[in-house]
């Protein structure tokens, strides 16, 4: 059985490269999986479907790493190292889909993406898609920028790292180090929720996205993402990586360009991701 399944993605007529994926994105603002390039069953949720995707996002940090002491890391290599985890989701039979954001395409000018944080996954899929609309920075953990094989090409990923521990200190670094990168031309992606949820609860979805946004004198872009394919473990070392279901389809959406005060787009984009949660039946 095993090995008719390999046999059968051997066989594929045609797997999505990541050229393929920009053109349709930039194309059309969105992205959805064709079921020519992709199993034409889920793999049932497994170890082995675990390991292969969980590989797939993991892989990342040593690729770029190896990367950038060859001096061979940008921006755009980076967003085709984490377009691996899509390839790998089509070939487990799984489904991605991705809209809306021809209004950011349309926009050209630096925003901050507000997004929700589900799981493990959005962290590497959205840079594969955001990169394609000019240079991306991304508000991570400290303690991840500071491995030890990410620290140099940190710089490179647009990694920003902030405690998670002290709001206040958070926001003057987002206040600082934040406005001065979007005043240079970059767009930032912020999780407000902090850690990762499975559900949704509007009243932990900080407004720190809309301060900077504010700050800095650009427009928010909410994403909803559904991202349970990859669940998040409740115990045990390895919480980042649940055991993967194929079946469930990978989403991502963007909102409109929201404009206004702080409080005004902070409310605008909570209401559009809570909405299109509920949408997908994840509120």
């Amino acid at each position: 059985m095993g090995q008719n399944r390999k046999t059968a993605e051997r066989n594929l007529k045609l797997e999505t490269t990541y050229e393929m994926f920009c053109e349709e994105l930039l194309r059309t603002g969105g992205y959805k999986t064709d079921p020519a390039r992709a199993a034409a069953k889920p793999h049932k949720p497994s170890r082995l479907a675990t390991v292969r995707f969980g590989w797939s996002t993991f892989r990342v940090f040593p690729k770029v790493a190896v990367l950038e002491a060859r001096k061979k890391l940008d921006q755009n290599v980076w967003a085709k190292i984490c377009f691996g985890c899509i390839a790998t989701c089509e070939k487990l039979g799984g489904r991605v889909e991705i809209d809306g954001f021809d209004a950011r395409r349309d926009y050209g000018k630096p925003v901050v993406y507000v997004a929700n944080h589900m799981s493990t996954l959005e962290t590497i899929l959205l840079p594969a898609v955001l990169v394609q609309f000019g240079q991306l920075n991304i508000v991570v953990k400290a303690s991840l920028s500071h491995l030890p094989f990410l620290e140099k090409s940190a710089a490179h990923m647009g990694l920003l790292p902030v405690t998670r521990t002290d709001p206040r200190k958070d926001l003057m670094t987002m206040f600082n180090d934040g406005v001065a990168r979007i005043k240079a031309g970059g767009s930032f992606l912020v999780f407000p929720q902090g850690t990762r949820q499975s559900g949704w609860n509007e009243k932990k979805f900080s407004s720190i996205g809309a301060k900077v946004a504010e700050k800095a004198g650009v427009p928010i872009v909410p994403i909803a993402v559904k991202t349970d394919m990859l669940p998040t473990r409740e115990k045990g070392m390895f919480k980042d990586f649940g055991t993967v279901d194929p079946a469930k389809t990978v989403k991502v959406a963007a909102g409109p360009v929201l404009e206004g005060s702080a409080r005004e787009m902070h409310a605008k984009s909570v209401a559009w991701i809570g909405g299109k949660l509920k949408e997908w039946g994840m509120a």
